[in-house]
């Protein structure tokens, strides 16, 4: 270990006796020296030392920790002119290679030095979950932020994951996250568990990281049944019958739940569903159709928006004396067909046609469904009639259907050309939006 190393770790250690906050130099300093740091054991204990000073920084002083990463932290600029000067003159692979070096951020490679520490994956997580927060109110962290997904995305690739089944059996401390992390359809207590887990025609799984030991990095909820639902209540009543898994025909994923704010970005989902799909069909061979049971989460926010447009939408301008019926306490108890009609070919345009800024489905169930290759099957009146479902899905559900002999064609479809693969009942209802305006 070099003297300034030395120093440094003595300094930290008094400074870490006396508990004080670090400052803004204190870290530059730390980031410094472990970038410099050749010894593996120096290397270790800066790295827990500076985790350890940003995990006591009170979270309204966490903003000029990034805010030097971003600023004194990213790649040299001048060499990389150099290097782009180089590879003009001489456009090899050495030359590119150089240049591929010099252009990376120096953070990406301190944040791969403070991964050293132990359990440095996890905090390192907590980290970005922080960084996320603090970008609502500073855009311009986004730097920061597309170095911690582009480590992340490796560091979190499909192939160190492992697929484990969540049971009445698995330990309490897994079990309990499972409780906490449920974002779809809140389980309120360990009775509830126990019913989405103990009954055989029920499966649980979730992907885990060696790095987060216990952790779950996100779970999906599955139903065995013999057909395709169209409501949430005709799967977690507790008065059904259990359906004998064998003799099951179709596998319902009804909740899929991230359990780490710090990975939002890096994409499991798509690979866990299949994975699952895959699995059960291999152990129940009766098994033939793999569909959701989907929330549409932004529906009623859109369907507010576009209700007050001046001038109106051919939706408003079309629907308008029915959808008023919404604005009503306890409206679904009385809903009228019209009513009923009305919103159905809403949510049907809202899944074609509305759509954010990169041109994909607004509704962003949606957006993770069909560009995992499943198809629009179809939309649930009344699949949701509690509070949230209601609040935020005028109380529509809808079922995706994973075909496994199509997904990737239906991905392709979607990722290339924009199209939403739909059953025919969906463009039969579709084609109402222009036949039959209200």
């Amino acid at each position: 270990m070099g003297s300034k190393a030395h120093a440094l770790l003595e300094g930290l250690t008094r400074w870490w006796g006396s508990k004080r906050v670090a400052t803004t130099a204190d870290f530059e300093s730390m980031a410094v020296i472990l970038l410099s740091g050749k010894g593996e054991a120096s290397g270790v204990a800066l790295a827990s030392h500076l985790l350890a000073a940003y995990a006591a920084l009170p979270r309204t002083q966490q903003r000029r920790f990034f805010e030097l990463l971003a600023t004194r932290f990213g790649p040299n600029l001048a060499t990389v002119r150099d290097a782009v000067a180089d590879f003009m003159q001489a456009p090899d692979a050495e030359s590119a290679a150089r240049l591929h070096v010099v252009a990376e951020p120096r953070r990406q490679e301190l944040v791969r030095r403070m991964n050293l520490a132990p359990r440095g994956t996890s905090q390192l997580v907590r980290m970005r979950e922080d960084l996320l927060t603090t970008m609502k109110d500073d855009p311009s962290l986004a730097l920061v932020d597309a170095d911690f997904r582009h480590l992340f995305a490796s560091w979190f690739n499909r192939g160190f994951l492992s697929l484990q089944r969540i049971d009445w059996s698995t330990p309490a401390h897994i079990l309990e996250k499972i409780i906490r992390y449920e974002a779809v359809h809140e389980i309120t207590s360990w009775d509830d568990l126990r019913l989405r887990l103990e009954p055989p025609d029920r499966r649980c799984f979730a992907f885990f990281h060696p790095a987060l030991s216990g952790e779950p990095l996100i779970f999906v909820e599955v139903a065995l049944t013999n057909e395709v639902p169209s409501s949430i209540a005709s799967l977690l009543g507790s008065s059904r019958t259990p359906v004998t898994p064998d003799r099951a025909t179709t596998a319902v994923f009804y909740s899929i739940s991230n359990c780490q704010p710090g990975l939002r970005g890096i994409s499991f989902g798509n690979f866990l569903i299949k994975q699952v799909a895959e699995d059960l069909k291999r152990e129940l061979p009766a098994l033939n159709t793999f569909v959701t049971l989907s929330p549409l989460p932004g529906f009623r926010r859109w369907l507010s928006a576009i209700r007050g447009e001046n001038g109106g939408s051919p939706v408003e301008a079309a629907m308008a004396s029915a959808l008023a019926e919404i604005d009503r306490p306890n409206w679904q108890s009385s809903a009228s067909r019209v009513l009923r009609d009305a919103l159905s070919r809403a949510a049907v345009r809202y899944l074609f046609d509305a759509k954010d800024a990169a041109g994909k489905p607004l509704d962003s169930v949606a957006r993770f469904h069909l560009g995992n290759g499943a198809r629009l099957e179809r939309v649930n009146w009344m699949g949701d009639a509690g509070e949230k479902g209601l609040t935020q899905g005028a109380g529509f559900m809808v079922n995706y259907l994973y075909d496994l002999a199509a997904v990737e064609r239906n991905h392709e479809a979607f990722a290339n050309q924009g199209e939403i693969v739909a059953s025919a009942d969906v463009h039969r209802l579709r084609r109402t939006l222009e036949t039959r305006p209200g």
